[in-house]
Order: structure tokens, then C-alpha cells, then sequence
């Protein structure tokens, strides 16, 4: 049986909760039967620009293949492609099992990330990038701000030491380096999928996903 006491102090806090709610809502309605007309005017037309702008890049976005998961097929097109977009994902793969499970979680991401360009390159068909960029175990994430890479997602160390982690986990561990937004006007919400894990869905003789 609970503890009337702690009921008590739990009742309280909960009361205590419920009034700051309270009071910020009222302080917000308060706020907009102050506005005036040409107050709700203005409001309408900020949204509206902001609105516009977000339409416009986002088209920017997806006309450099933003939402998509594509592959780098030549070497020399990862510097054209890094340059063109102020975020990439890269992933630095080879044709076995870990790499497929990437595969599967970086297509989703792309997918609800457009703010950002997930793509993927073969590390063994790309020796100069490989060496430059010290690419040693894969798979590699290269985490690319500003034509320029800030940090690795080196194999699946990070994200629990094993092939099962949830997508949401690589998503937590890119946002905390800054490559996408969980939340916000440039990423897109999606459901369940993300938490799951991907090896649920694939087995190891899928073929890659781009």
C-alpha cells in the first residue's frame, strides 16, 4: 500500500505543476488580447516570410539531393559534393554485414533529415580520400560541417558495441554533433520506425541500400 505521505507530497507537486501551467497560459492569452489589429497583422506576415523562406530552402535542399541516400560513385565528386551543402553524413563502407546494417538506418535518416546530405562512398575504391581523412574501420561516418569534417561515428562503438542499436540512437549521437536537427523547421517528423531496430527488417544477404 502507498505511503499517505508520499501521496501527499506527490498530490502537492503535481498542484504546484498545474498552477505554473496555469498561470503561463493566462500570462500567453493575456498577451494576445493585448494585440491590436495591425499587431495581429504583423504576426501573420513574419509567419507567412518564414514560411516562404523554409519553402525555399528546403527546395534548395532537395534539388542538391538532400532526402535521398545516394552513393558517391568517383572519388573526385566528394569534394563537390561536401561543398555544396553546409551538412553531410558520409558513410565510408565496404560490401559486409555491418555496413549493410548503416545502410539501413542512413537511408531513414535521409529520409527525415533533409536539412542535411547522407551519402556513401567505397573506402577501397576511394584510397586518397581514405588516407587523407585516416579511415581505418568501417563502418566510418563522416560527420561534414562547412566543407569541412568535424567529427567520426567510427563503427558501432559508440552506439552500444553492436549491430542492433536503434536508429534513433545514430540520430541522438549526429545531432549531438550538430550535422542534423532533431527538432525544429528543417527536420521532418516520422514515427516508430526510427526506434526500432534495423535488424528486425534486414537479414545479412540484402543487397546495399542507397
Amino acid at each position: 500500500m502507498e505511503n499517505p505521505k508520499v501521496q501527499e507530497i506527490l498530490e502537492k507537486q503535481l498542484l504546484t505543476v498545474a498552477k505554473a501551467v496555469e498561470e503561463k497560459l493566462d500570462e500567453e492569452i493575456a498577451a494576445i488580447d493585448r494585440l491590436d489589429d495591425d499587431d495581429l497583422e504583423a504576426l501573420r506576415e513574419r509567419r507567412l516570410q518564414q514560411m516562404k523562406k523554409m519553402a525555399e530552402k528546403r527546395n534548395r535542399w532537395i534539388s542538391l539531393g538532400h532526402g535521398d541516400y545516394s552513393e558517391i560513385q568517383a572519388e573526385k565528386d566528394f569534394f563537390s559534393v561536401v561543398k555544396a551543402s553546409d551538412r553531410v553524413v558520409c558513410h565510408f563502407y565496404r560490401e559486409n554485414w555491418p555496413c549493410k546494417v548503416m545502410d539501413k538506418h542512413m537511408s531513414i535518416l535521409a529520409k527525415k533529415h533533409v536539412e542535411t546530405r547522407f551519402v556513401k562512398i567505397h573506402a577501397e575504391k576511394s584510397p586518397f580520400l581514405a588516407e587523407r581523412l585516416k579511415i581505418v574501420v568501417l563502418p566510418t561516418l563522416a560527420l561534414i560541417k562547412n566543407a569541412k569534417v568535424d567529427d567520426y561515428v567510427v563503427g558501432f562503438d559508440e552506439l552500444g558495441g553492436t549491430d542492433e542499436f536503434s536508429t534513433e540512437e545514430l540520430e541522438e549521437r549526429l545531432a549531438k554533433a550538430q550535422v542534423i536537427f532533431l527538432e525544429g523547421e528543417s527536420s521532418v517528423k516520422s514515427g516508430a520506425e526510427t526506434r526500432r531496430s534495423v535488424r528486425q527488417s534486414t537479414n545479412p544477404d540484402s543487397s546495399d541500400s542507397e
